[in-house]
């Protein structure tokens, strides 16, 4: 069964991430704000990956010394998509 989450990030350029999660793999991402270019590369790049090794690769991430990232709070997206 898929279930779709909308995740509010924090500390970050993007304002929204919508993840969708089968069977633990990633069906879906889509970013809404932030770096175009970058958010759409990252949704590509992890779609039909299992969500736990994109959570381990992507976890900790920074971006510029804010202590997170788009693609860390991607990580914590998906984490709460497995809850």
């Amino acid at each position: 069964m898929e279930k779709r989450v909308n995740f509010t990030p924090c500390g970050v350029c993007s304002r929204q991430i919508e993840v969708a999660v089968e069977d633990g793999i990633v069906k879906s991402v889509r970013f809404t704000g932030g770096c175009h270019g970058n958010t759409q590369g990252l949704s590509a790049l992890v779609a039909g990956m299992p969500a736990a090794t994109v959570i381990d690769r992507l976890k900790g991430i920074d971006c510029k010394g804010k202590g997170t990232s788009c693609p860390d709070q991607l990580a914590k997206a998906l984490e709460h998509a497995l809850k």
